[in-house]
């Protein structure tokens, strides 16, 4: 199929460096760069992994508990500012 497209002048300048690396003609670059973009994988998603850190031999607090150490924060701290109320 014969086409006239226009290529934005840093998508011009990426094909004639890869014509000059490869040896290939205009054409053949970018039909290759097409097809390239075209039949890779769409959507297509790394899996997540979760990076770890060690946090020392002895864990002083337990972290899987954070959120009731805060609400019993609170709630001291909330009974010292009404005791102070009276």
């Amino acid at each position: 199929m014969r086409t006239t497209i226009t290529l934005d002048p840093d998508i011009a300048a990426l094909l004639e460096a890869i014509m000059r690396e490869r040896g290939t003609s205009f054409k053949e670059t970018v039909n290759a760069a097409l097809r390239a973009g075209l039949t890779a994988k769409r959507g297509e998603k790394r899996p997540f992994v979760q990076e770890t850190h060690a946090m020392g031999a002895e864990q002083s607090f337990r972290w899987d508990k954070a959120l009731a150490a805060a609400e019993a924060m609170e709630d001291e701290e909330l009974s010292r500012k009404l005791a102070m109320q009276k």
